[in-house]
Formats: C-alpha cells, sequence, structure tokens
C-alpha cells in the first residue's frame, strides 16, 4: 500500500519511498534514487566520450572521419610499424637481393633468416593452394615430397615462383600442354583403357597391357620417356613413382588421359619483390624435398636439369 503526501506525492509504506505514480493491478513502481557514486560515474563517462570525440577520431564524414587534435590514427600507427619493421629488415634484404639464390647455403644465417621470411610469406600467399603444412592436395602440389616437374633446387624453385605456371601474359612461364586424347579423338576409348593399364603397371597398381605399352611408345614416351619417369623440360611428370597429383585410381587415370587437367599457378613476379620470393623459395627447399643446385659444367657425370 502507499499513502499519498500532502503535495500529492505517494509514499510507499513499507519502504517509505515515493513511488513514480504508474500502478498496474494495485502494484506500483518505486522511484528509488540510484547510488551517487554510480551517478558520479555516469557523468565522468560522458565527459570522457566527449574529450575521447575531440582528441580521436570519431565523428563519421563523407569520405573519412573527423581527425582529432591529437592528429592519432590507426592508419598512421600501422603505416610507422611497417616503417619500423621494414627499416629492421632492410640489412636482411638488401644481402638477398644481392645474393644468387643457389649461393644462399653458403651463409647459413642468411639462409636461416631466408626460410624464416619465406615461411611467413608462404602463410599470407601460398596456402590457400598447398595449405598450411605445404602438402597440397587433390589437383595441389605437395611441395615436401621429392616430386619436382620442372626441378627443385633453390634456382629452379625461384624461377617457377618467379613466372608461374601457365601464364600467358608471362613470357617467361612454365609451360606443358598434355593432347586431350580422348576429348580430340586422338585415341578410342578402349586404347585409353589399355594405356591407363600400362601406366598404373609403372608403379606396381597393375598389370602391364602389352597393347597399352605399345600405345605408350607411340604417343606418351617422347615427354614421358620410355620408362615414365618423366622429362623436365617437358615439365611431364614421373608416371613411376606412385605419387600421383590428380587420382591414383583408373577411372583417375583414364579421366587424365581423356581430358587432361591444366593446373596454374600465379606468376608471382610483380605481386612479390625479388627478395621474398627468393625466401619464399628458400622456405619451400627446407621443407624436406629440396634438390642440390649443381652448376652446368661443373661434372659432366651429373645430369643437370638445364631448363629454364
Amino acid at each position: 500500500m502507499a499513502n499519498e503526501t500532502a503535495q500529492g506525492k505517494r509514499i510507499d509504506e513499507a519502504t517509505g519511498t515515493e513511488t513514480v505514480g504508474h500502478e498496474w493491478d494495485g502494484i506500483e513502481e518505486l522511484n528509488t534514487p540510484l547510488p551517487r557514486w554510480w551517478v558520479w560515474l555516469f557523468y565522468a563517462t560522458i565527459v570522457f566520450a566527449i574529450g575521447y570525440t575531440v582528441a580521436y577520431p570519431a565523428w563519421p564524414m563523407i569520405d573519412k572521419a573527423t581527425a582529432g587534435v591529437l592528429g592519432w590514427s590507426s592508419h598512421g600507427q600501422l603505416a610507422e610499424e611497417m616503417a619500423e619493421d621494414r627499416q629492421r629488415r632492410a640489412p636482411i634484404m638488401e644481402a638477398l637481393a644481392l645474393t644468387p639464390i643457389e649461393r644462399l647455403p653458403e651463409n647459413s644465417d642468411l639462409m636461416r633468416a631466408a626460410v624464416a621470411g619465406g615461411r611467413a610469406a608462404f602463410k599470407v600467399n601460398c596456402v590457400q593452394c598447398h595449405g598450411a603444412g605445404a602438402a597440397g592436395s587433390r589437383h595441389y602440389p605437395n611441395l615436401n615430397d621429392d616430386d619436382w616437374l620442372w626441378g627443385g633446387d633453390l634456382k629452379a624453385i625461384e624461377y617457377t615462383i618467379t613466372n608461374g605456371i601457365r601464364q600467358p601474359e608471362h613470357g617467361g612461364t612454365r609451360f606443358s600442354l598434355m593432347p586431350a586424347f580422348g576429348r580430340d579423338g586422338l585415341l578410342t576409348s578402349a586404347q585409353i583403357n589399355a594405356v591407363a593399364d600400362h601406366v598404373l603397371s609403372l608403379s606396381g597398381k597393375a598389370k602391364d597391357n602389352p597393347q597399352g605399352a605399345q600405345i605408350f611408345a607411340d604417343n606418351c614416351a617422347i615427354c614421358h620417356g620410355p620408362e615414365g619417369t618423366g622429362l623436365r623440360e617437358f615439365g611431364a611428370p614421373n608416371l613411376a613413382d606412385a605419387l600421383w597429383l590428380h587420382g591414383d585410381s583408373r577411372e583417375d587415370v583414364i579421366a587424365m588421359i581423356t581430358n587432361p587437367r591444366q593446373g596454374v599457378m600465379p606468376a608471382w613476379e610483380g605481386r612479390l619483390d625479388p627478395p621474398t620470393i627468393k625466401m619464399l623459395a628458400a622456405y619451400v627447399h627446407s621443407l624436406g624435398g629440396g634438390e642440390d643446385f649443381v652448376e652446368i659444367g661443373a661434372d659432366p657425370a651429373v645430369e643437370v636439369d638445364e631448363t629454364p
């Protein structure tokens, strides 16, 4: 219950607190004042908010926000931090720019720095296709193994990253083209089945097919080699090592012979600076499948991939 004062205010009997005048089904709301410390804290937040909007960027305008009297911005802070980081890394980047990539292993400190920088660059630019651990997936190469289409030494990897794969607008791009034997009617379905059996037999996944072996010799050996071990000058994969980019089932092999996939990779020249490309090459080379670099003419007994 509530009593009414001479001024017309209603006072709750139980608490002695004035009511706000709202009543519903006999229930009234008490006009309990807020604690003073809470009120002053609320006022302080208002003052702080006004001061913040004056000092820092706050109010949105048509094409930008108010600058604030302090002249600070998150973009400006980021730019300063990036400039400091570039200055810190400048000696390493300069050394990388001046060092031919095949000579990187001669400087262990520079090589470690290159691998560390390449790891960071890989996470930004390469994981979308090759995966976080560079293990690839179906149709995307695994960079941890030692199966290389174009060469796995530092110089070859740098060239591939620089020029990309099947980038017509880039003159130095890696380019290989496997005929569509089924789509273009170069082989019949029966011939494709036979050559697929032979291809699978090269890695022990099927019994050899003599007819398929002859078809392979007539149509495929020119790029993949007589034993199917591949030729890097053509970017032709090794078919005898049981490592398969597009699947190792009979259906997968038939599909590739019938209408082969022509994967592409960006040419990173112009997108990344040369030292960053070197760092990426060093990181990929360090993953476990990298090959040693051999200078042409250093040892006539060693077969060298001279393909750029």
